[in-house]
């Protein structure tokens, strides 16, 4: 497997960290930048969920190895997170 060049995943952050919240990360680590790129904060849940395709039906991110669901507020919150550390390092890592 080719890892990403981000390291997302391994960015500290505030929530204590379990299983679902780092696979969550390294999902975004492995999202391409063009992707992640067109996401708009404005868009609805609905929009979003089908944007990124890998919602099931219950409303939640289908992931793999993960201890809880992960559902489209979280999705959105960690995404967020995601696109500035992105914005921060684009520069240096060839993503």
């Amino acid at each position: 497997m080719i890892q990403p060049a981000w390291n997302f995943e391994e960015e500290p952050y505030e929530e204590s960290p379990d299983e679902t919240a780092i696979n969550l990360r390294a999902y975004f680590d492995r999202m391409p930048d063009e992707k992640m790129r067109q996401y708009a904060p404005g868009w609805n849940d609905e929009h979003v969920v089908e944007w990124d395709g890998n919602f099931r039906d219950d409303g939640n991110l289908m992931i793999a190895c993960c201890e809880r669901d992960v559902d489209v507020a979280e999705y959105r919150r960690v995404l967020a997170e995601c696109i500035r550390y992105r914005e921060r390092v684009r520069g240096t890592v060839a993503g």
